[in-house]
């Protein structure tokens, strides 16, 4: 018998709140719109065709019930490419395709981020895990970062 794919605890949290925010109606069920919307906010790639798909199959009358969209999202969370996800994640960073994380770069995040931080601080920053001392952080470093951290599951 084939195992269900199950969600982390703080995953499940989120979807429920992904759930409850597009719940606009407060019946408990959303429609293809509101999937799609949702799962986009989770950062799924999912098209029009995809929602309707899975809006006929784990639902009824057209729309999916909050467990059914658990089951979505830990279907979807199953297929991700940890690797990938690392990638995109770098790639929002090196903006200019260096293939390095610079000071320059850390400036643009924070003023996009609204987060007035000193050079000095961001520099630090890039310091505390930049190991092979050149001044900027490689993939591998990042990939190595966020690996040791919560946010790499």
């Amino acid at each position: 018998m084939k195992r269900q794919p199950t969600l982390a605890e703080e995953q499940a949290r989120e979807a429920r709140e992904a759930f409850d925010l597009f719940d606009l109606e407060k019946r408990g069920r959303i429609g293809y719109h509101e999937l799609k919307v949702a799962l986009r906010a989770l950062g799924f790639d999912v098209r029009k065709a995809d929602a309707l798909r899975l809006v006929a199959s784990h639902g009824a009358q057209g729309a999916v019930a909050e467990d059914e969209f658990l089951e979505i999202v830990a279907e979807y969370t199953s297929k991700r490419d940890p690797e990938a996800e690392l990638l995109k994640a770098f790639e929002l960073f090196d903006e200019d395709r260096t293939g390095r994380i610079s000071l320059r770069n850390m400036r643009r995040i924070c003023r996009e981020l609204g987060e007035p931080l000193a050079d000095e601080e961001l520099q630090a920053m890039i310091d505390e895990f930049d190991g092979d001392g050149d001044g900027q952080i490689s993939f591998v470093e990042f990939a190595a970062i966020m690996r040791s951290s919560d946010i790499y599951e």
